[in-house]
């Protein structure tokens, strides 16, 4: 088949799905399959053939690249080209690309007599992505039935990590030794356990504003770079983001934080907050909610300046009391207690006090940077049983520039009492640190990166819960870096790491 004829295989989901109608109107029995086939092998040629003998019309639908949720360099292969080699299939008579993250809404859309899946989703409680109910839902709603190919078995998960140079050198070794002791299964069911954890998280509210420019060039009259706007989009960072993240995970997630009387974001705060975010309030009347608006070249991605609207002068007398107060109360009710300290003013000394005393289990995070001019490090807590923190801050926090990062990790670390640290090292991946064994380091996963903002405080909440629920600290590490190479690849917190993308890139690392 020529590229001409492949190209008439391939509709916008609209048209096919009256050419479906079509077809049925004149008695065809319509399947449809629908998947990634990021990389077409000999197991998804036979289950083409084998849902083929299911009617007389097979179409196969193509996950988005933006949905296809197996963790960084994936695709490999783009949806068009995807969408090609399906379309070269001669079993396949029709192939669209979706426009929405599963396929229910397709299947609603196509209403087709039949819908073949392989045999791994035949066990609902065995499918990673949750998606496979609400598809046979789907399914039943427009009429069809739901039937399961057992072919011959290939993973183009398997065959892409050995084929293709997806991970560095580094990744590779580690990831090897790492298969020999944990498998996807047994991660994923420790993760899953975290839903019954109670957790409590303090901390800076910060409003993300990203204003999207396109340069236009220097101004004919002054020394200024013209820029045209072209949109913007409002997130709820800080500790918000945090709260979210574990929200994903934990069952139940309470938030304390201040907020500015004056334009305090709060009815956008409590739209963007997960449901089982339970937040509370302490307003301080001398200073606004705290906003930092970017300015970002869409062309490119990249940041341009960055303007801050925000007071981190001390908490005002009520506001402070009312705040140490609430946390005197609560504290001790929690599995674990996450201090989400960007240095803009919420945490003071004497909540740090209050805190470090009455909490049982405490994990702390502590962000220097422009906005706080430095003053923000992780030592003004004089105890913390667990911590995340990178390496130029933990450098900072030592005063020593250019000592081994190792040594200083530990000096920090028994100064605080921690019972693990974990220190986020950028490209290089990160180090664990714990008082039984040697700081062990684990290399980055991915080296794509879209946008850095929010990247730490997803592996702050993440491995913070791992700690609560007593994971060990190689697999917590592990679990840390799966997080932050997803969460680079998400532009600040317009989204958060999810269950089902993590377990999914899980099962990538390990296949």
């Amino acid at each position: 088949m020529g590229v001409v004829g492949i190209d008439k295989k391939i509709m916008a989901l609209d048209e096919l799905a009256n050419v479906i109608q079509d077809l049925k109107s004149k008695g065809k029995t319509v399947v449809q399959c629908h998947g990634v086939f990021d990389l077409l092998h000999p197991g998804h040629i036979r289950h083409f053939v084998a849902a083929r003998e299911q009617g007389d019309v097979l179409v196969a639908t193509v996950t988005q690249d933006e949905h296809v949720g197996k963790g960084p360099g994936r695709p490999v292969f783009d949806q068009r080209l995807r969408a090609e080699s399906i379309a070269a299939l001669e079993p396949v008579d029709y192939v669209a690309i979706n426009k929405w993250p599963d396929a229910a809404n397709t299947i609603r859309l196509l209403k087709p007599d039949v819908y073949v899946k392989g045999s791994d989703y035949q066990d609902p409680d065995k499918d990673l992505t949750g998606m496979i109910k609400p598809e046979e839902e789907a399914v039943n709603s427009v009429g069809g039935v739901i039937r399961f190919t057992d072919e011959i078995r290939f993973s183009s998960t398997n065959l892409i990590n050995t084929h293709f140079d997806v991970f560095s050198e580094e990744a590779v070794t580690f990831l090897k030794s790492f298969r020999s002791k944990w498998k996807a299964e047994e991660i994923i069911g420790r993760l899953k356990t975290l839903t019954q954890l109670k957790v409590l998280v303090i901390g800076d509210t910060i409003i993300d504003e990203y204003h999207y420019c396109r340069a236009m060039g220097k101004s004919l009259k002054e020394n200024v770079i013209t820029t045209k706007y072209v949109g913007e989009e409002t997130m709820a960072g800080g500790v918000l983001a945090v709260a979210n993240h574990l929200a994903g995970v934990c069952g139940q997630v309470d938030l304390v934080t201040t907020l500015g009387r004056q334009d305090s974001r709060e009815d956008f705060i409590r739209k963007n907050l997960k449901r089982n975010v339970q937040p509370h309030f302490v307003f301080r009347d001398d200073a606004p909610t705290t906003v930092k608006r970017r300015f970002v070249d869409v062309d490119f991605f990249s940041k341009m300046f960055e303007i801050c609207f925000l007071d981190d002068g001390k908490l005002p007398d009520s506001s402070e009391t009312e705040m140490c107060d609430h946390i005197d109360r609560i504290s001790q009710d929690y599995d674990i207690v996450l201090a989400a300290d960007f240095g803009h003013g919420t945490i003071d000394q004497k909540l740090i006090e209050s805190i470090t005393n009455r909490t049982n289990l405490l994990s702390v995070m502590t962000q220097t940077n422009s906005a706080n001019a430095g003053f923000n490090l992780i030592t003004k807590y004089p105890r913390a049983d667990y911590v995340c923190v990178n390496g130029p801050e933990l450098r900072l926090a030592s005063g020593n520039k250019f000592g081994d990062l190792e040594q200083i990790s530990r000096d920090i670390s028994r100064r605080l009492g921690c019972q693990s640290m974990v220190v986020t090292l950028g490209h290089q991946g990160l180090m664990v640190v714990t008082p039984e064994s040697e700081p062990f380091h684990i290399p980055v996963f991915s080296q794509e990166v879209k946008d850095r903002v929010g990247a730490g405080d997803s592996v702050f909440a993440m491995t913070s819960a791992c700690v609560a629920a007593g994971l060990p600290a190689e697999l917590i590490g592990f679990v840390g870096n799966a997080v932050g190479s997803l969460a680079v690849r998400i532009v600040g917190n317009k989204s958060y790491v999810e269950p089902a993308p993590l377990y999914k890139y899980i099962t990538t690392l390990l296949s």
